[in-house]
């Protein structure tokens, strides 16, 4: 491509009904801001979204042209013939198609990019309906064999791919989060937090995770109850509800706050007072709140499971998920505070959405080298 060659993209985010799919929202729409951000940009992408989406991210919508098929998508049904019928004739005049949600349809316009955000179904079938594993285990290996480049958000989840599907690895690309730094211009004071949500003056750890049953929230609780006793200390649980949120709602420690959805200010509030965020996955595809954690300049403390290790590096604590692991984080995190906020700043400096709009314009220059 010359550096003077601009080229369409179409990028396929029907699957993404707005506040629905978790990490992967943000995931793609941050990669795309990011692609914009470019100071030479070779791509122009036109965006095919679900309802609501373009409501849902304003800032997509200045950045990117929007299409919304007429027909509702949140149907997996409907999308899938969608994508089938509808989405591949839109596809003929595209010199490169970005299938964003794991899957591509059987006879899908190539070359194509397909973004893989993980394979957990594979890990913890458990949690997942006998329906929705049987539909990605028969769609998403033959969409990544198929596929001309698999972008994934980790080398752990490249690696998984590789092994599973048998992919050729200068096919797999890493195209990581990006979090922009402005994340940390957003955020509601902490003395108006403290108020709002009965935190009282001491030290506050932040949970930001859906309770999904992979997310292991009954592991802090029971660190609460058997390790953490200080009275003071109090443990806030964001985000929305998932399949394991009657473990969080049985837990009755007042010392407990189980606050849901936030506005994104508060969130972030909540990571830049916090004496540390507590991360203790058991499965992550890249584990985007860690690095927003570090941006927002709260300590990080995670698992060792999947792609953290990797993401956190020496920025945070990684522990196995064992109680005496955990058993002194509250003190070693007050110690090391300065240490580790100013190590965790440098971290996320690797991952700004510029970097991770940069690794995916990589990818779709090698699909059409691949081609």
């Amino acid at each position: 491509m010359s550096d003077h060659t601009v080229r369409n993209v179409l990028v396929n985010m029907m699957w993404c009904v707005p506040g629905k799919v978790g990490g992967s929202e943000e995931y793609l729409v941050r990669q795309l801001l990011g692609l914009a951000e470019l100071p030479e940009q070779h791509w122009r992408p036109t965006v095919v979204v679900a309802r609501g989406m373009a409501e849902a991210h304003p800032e997509l919508a200045a950045a990117a042209r929007i299409i919304e098929p007429g027909f509702e998508s949140r149907n997996r049904v409907r999308r899938i013939l969608g994508e089938a019928t509808w989405l591949r004739r839109h596809s003929d005049d595209a010199p490169l198609v970005h299938h964003g949600g794991g899957t591509a349809p059987v006879r899908a316009h190539r070359p194509y990019v397909l973004t893989i955000h993980d394979l957990q179904f594979r890990t913890y079938p458990q949690y997942f309906s006998r329906v929705k594993r049987t539909y990605l285990a028969a769609v998403i290996p033959p969409s990544a064999r198929r596929a001309t480049v698999v972008a994934v958000p980790s080398e752990y989840v490249r690696d998984s791919v590789v092994s599973a599907y048998g992919v050729a690895a200068e096919r797999v690309m890493v195209v990581p989060h990006g979090i922009e730094p402005a994340l940390a211009t957003d955020v509601t004071a902490e003395a108006e937090l403290r108020t709002r949500y009965r935190l009282g003056e001491g030290p506050v750890l932040v949970y930001p995770a859906v309770t999904h049953p992979h997310k292991h929230h009954e592991f802090l609780l029971r660190m609460m109850r058997d390790h953490w006793t200080d009275p003071e200390l109090r443990l806030v649980l964001t985000g929305g509800e998932g399949m394991a949120e009657h473990v969080v709602q049985a837990c009755t420690d007042p010392r407990v706050r189980r606050v849901g959805r936030v506005p994104a200010a508060d969130r972030n509030g909540l990571l830049a007072m916090a004496a540390a965020m507590v991360f203790p996955s058991q499965y992550e595809g890249f584990g985007a709140p860690l690095i927003e954690a570090m941006t927002l300049g709260a300590p990080v403390v995670c698992s060792d499971a999947t792609c953290m290790p990797q993401i956190v590096g020496d920025a945070g604590l990684v522990r196995p998920l064992l109680p005496e692991a955990w058993a002194d984080v509250p003190a070693e995190v007050a110690r090391r505070r300065a240490e580790l906020v100013a190590a965790g700043h440098v971290r996320a400096r690797d991952f700004t959405s510029r970097a991770s709009g940069a690794a995916l314009a990589a990818a779709y220059a090698r699909a059409l080298q691949l081609s």
